[in-house]
């Protein structure tokens, strides 16, 4: 093999549809995944790939500083795609301990046992760590995050995201270490669990169930379609320059409540339903603690040095990814366990 390249959290969201990628654009490559599969993390994301010779799951935590010694000694990586993260905002404000746990002492962990093993082999050659735009903090009306806006984060996940960033700039600085780092706004298409807003709202319509929006839905996000993101990681990895930061947007911001009129159209002509059925399930719930207003991401600097750009406009993106749904309801029944419905209530009976 070319490259033996670990990818952390590759059962997940993005995760699955990098490793995804990196399998079939570079059958030369052995691609090595870890994940913990927590709540989030589902083989069945990849159920397509996973009898491919050039593929090897493992389960393990990269809290476990002993079990990834013994990865890298078994493996001997050139390179890692850092994506094991916990990711959702609300859960962080009510477990901030495990994101810390996770986004922080896991990415130490990772750099401390990568660096060491650098030391001894000059064949491993890139570590690579996504994050997200939420590090910076929160947007005005106008504006845009750019690599060099001042971290700002307003919560423990984007707190937690942003300390990862740091550790990983640090190990660059003081080890002269490779890494290359990514912060992307929000993501959506196929396989994500819906806690997010795009997959709730759609299992939600589909369940002729009420969809909570927080506060008066006014919060804007820029909103990226996964396989776009995956295509930003295959290049920034092969090809981003060691040190650096690329910002990865979708140049496509969108108020929560507009997106989700767009969304209950898009479900209502699916599903053959009159025009406003689904709009009538609209219910505004409190607003979170720190609920960050506006993101939004100058994409310049990797369309630039590295020729990227969104390719799916956003409208045919949600459409493809209602119809994944609406297609797989079978993964939809096997995630939406009781666990998932104490959250659920947790999170919107009360608001």
């Amino acid at each position: 093999m070319q490259h033996k390249i670990l990818i952390t959290g590759g059962a997940g969201f993005i995760g699955s549809h990098v490793v995804r990628r990196f399998l079939t654009n570079y059958p030369e490559y052995e691609i090595i995944n870890i994940d913990k599969l927590s709540y989030a993390g589902n083989l069945e994301n990849l159920q397509d790939v996973a009898d491919m010779t050039n593929y090897t799951f493992i389960k393990g935590d990269i809290v476990d500083l002993q079990f990834l010694k013994k990865l890298f000694k078994k493996y001997k990586f050139t390179g890692l795609i850092h994506l094991a993260a916990e990711s959702h905002v609300d859960r962080s404000i009510s477990d901030p301990l495990e994101f810390i746990m996770t986004n922080m002492l896991g990415t130490a962990n990772l750099l401390h046992v990568a660096q060491e093993y650098r030391k001894k082999n000059s064949g491993f050659l890139r570590f690579y760590h996504i994050s997200t735009d939420e590090v910076y903090g929160s947007l005005g009306e106008k504006g845009l995050f750019t690599e060099n806006t001042a971290y700002d984060p307003r919560s423990p996940y984007s707190a937690s995201k942003a300390g990862s960033d740091h550790l990983v700039r640090a190990f660059y600085h003081t080890y002269n270490f490779p890494v290359v780092l990514s912060n992307c706004s929000n993501n959506y298409g196929p396989n994500q669990f819906p806690e997010k807003l795009i997959p709730l709202a759609i299992n939600n319509i589909m369940l002729s169930k009420e969809i909570p929006v927080y506060g008066k839905g006014e919060n804007i996000r820029d909103w990226l379609y996964v396989e776009d993101h995956a295509a930003a990681i295959d290049l920034i990895f092969h090809k981003g320059k060691p040190g650096e930061t690329y910002n990865v947007g979708g140049n496509n911001e969108w108020k929560n409540l507009d997106l989700i009129k767009m969304l209950c159209k898009i479900m209502d002509q699916k599903l053959d339903r009159t025009e406003g059925t689904s709009e009538r399930l609209i219910r505004f719930v409190k607003d979170r603690a720190g609920h960050d207003l506006r993101y939004a991401i100058d994409s310049s600097k990797i369309a630039s040095e590295l020729d990227w750009q969104p390719k799916l406009d956003f409208k045919t993106g949600l459409s493809e990814t209602v119809n994944w749904y609406l297609k797989n309801q079978d993964w939809l029944d096997h995630i939406l366990t009781g666990e998932y419905e104490l959250y659920y209530d947790q999170q919107y009976s009360k608001r």
